[in-house]
């Protein structure tokens, strides 16, 4: 059977976008070396060999033989990890007509630009905090695949919500417009619904769980605070996710929706807006991993001074709670909260990812531990400290190279040189 002309000038489309290779034998030489478990940057120079995908040494000896790759004055960190991306869209203020016109397949084909400037923005690996249609398990299977270039893709599919709450598709559609959605959907009303739910991401090839655990600002719903699963909700949702071996991420910005969140045992508390002293002892106890998404408020506040943007519900939801997440984040980390490194980028423009570590240096955190946050903080979310985070021996190649050191100035992380995800430079850039 011969395929349709249009079938093949999409995968033409798919396969002229990815400069897939097979992982060689590498050797890249670095003037610093971030030592991520440490939160600190190690002066050089330093060699890093790898082959078939994975560092094989780590060492301050050059080796006897081998070309290196080096940037000038570079720094060498870890593939930088992003706990809260949208990888399948980006708001706009036409989003919230696209939903009614766009096919799937177009915002498929969308998504892989928006993998490919994830990429060359330094990020080797992301999680997807909820999509439609499925879209970032296509995307993560292409990837995987060789067919686009992207970062590594752990992903929640469609979030978890309550009717009418934050993730509802059908908020702000007229009645008869769609149909009422379920749990295959996401949406549900009770422990039953729940467990159905999470076993549907479960069977449709989801990473991660995903709950909107509060309401949300850019949903067209009236609060963007009130907690909108019940507990008993909440616990069957995680107990149900535990039992497929699947975590389980909240969005939450109210207080009452994040401690019954982090009663049930989610694994991280997303944006956390209104985050009392009691809860972050709480979570604390728990070892909930808080992921701050700073560059989310300071965009959807920006963006809400611009008459039409959003709608007026919308906007009116993002001028009141967007900029308290930066003044959350400062008190968090000086209560020692574990903090993990999150932009919730979809929101904001893809490509855009680094901003959140000058959101988070401007916050009070250390230029080092916001590193440590996108690097070793980051693999233990995603429970995968042995082979992301770390540039050490058995780890996955995936290296970021600066010029400079942005544990010293932080706005060196824009300076890439180079990209590495499994020993495959991917991103040549015009460090400066």
């Amino acid at each position: 059977m011969t395929p349709s002309r249009t079938t093949a000038a999409l995968f033409a489309i798919l396969l002229g976008l990815g400069q897939t290779a097979l992982a060689g034998d590498l050797l890249l030489r670095c003037e610093r070396l971030f030592d991520a478990e440490n939160a600190r940057m190690l002066d050089g120079p330093w060699w890093i060999s790898s082959s078939a995908g994975r560092i094989t040494a780590v060492a301050k000896r050059a080796p006897d033989q081998g070309q290196a790759l080096a940037v000038e004055d570079g720094s060498c960190l870890p593939g930088l990890i992003d706990l809260h991306t949208h990888i399948s869209m980006e708001i706009t203020p036409q989003s919230y007509s696209e939903r009614m016109r766009l096919e799937p397949a177009f915002n498929a084909l969308r998504a892989v630009t928006y993998a490919r400037a994830t990429l060359d923005a330094g990020f080797t690996t992301v999680r997807d905090l909820g999509d439609s249609g499925n879209v970032s398990i296509a995307l993560r299977n292409a990837i995987n695949q060789g067919y686009v270039d992207g970062p590594r893709i752990f992903t929640a599919a469609k979030s978890i919500a309550t009717t009418g709450g934050h993730a509802d598709p059908s908020n702000g559609l007229r009645a008869g417009l769609t149909a009422i959605p379920g749990p295959e959907q996401g949406v549900i009303n009770g422990a039953d619904q729940a467990r159905a739910a999470v076993r549907q991401r479960y069977k449709d090839g989801a990473d991660l769980i995903k709950i909107t655990a509060t309401g949300g600002v850019l949903s067209l719903a009236a609060n963007g605070m009130n907690p909108q699963f019940s507990q008993d909700e909440a616990k069957a949702i995680v107990d149900t996710a535990r039992d497929y071996g699947m975590t389980v991420a909240a969005h939450a910005h109210g207080p009452e929706g994040m401690r019954r969140a982090i009663e049930a045992g989610v694994t991280s508390i997303e944006h956390g807006t209104m985050m009392t002293p009691e809860l972050m002892d709480l979570m604390i106890e728990r070892k909930t991993w808080y992921v701050p998404t700073l560059l989310a408020g300071w965009w959807t506040a920006e963006k809400a001074k611009e008459p039409g943007y959003y709608p007026p519900m919308v906007a009116a939801k993002a001028s009141a709670i967007s900029p308290q997440i930066a003044a959350t984040l400062a008190k968090a980390y000086k209560h020692g909260v574990p903090i993990a490194f999150g932009t919730d980028s979809g929101v904001s423009p893809h490509g855009m990812n680094g901003k959140e570590f000058e959101l988070m240096v401007e916050a009070g955190m250390p230029p080092a531990a916001a590193l440590q946050a996108a690097t070793w903080n980051a693999a233990a979310v995603l429970d995968k400290r042995g082979e992301l985070g770390s540039l050490s021996e058995g780890h996955w190649a995936d290296v970021v190279v600066v010029s400079g050191d942005p544990s010293a100035q932080i706005e060196r992380i824009h300076a890439i040189g180079l990209v590495i995800k499994g020993g495959v430079v991917v991103h040549e850039g015009a460090a400066d």
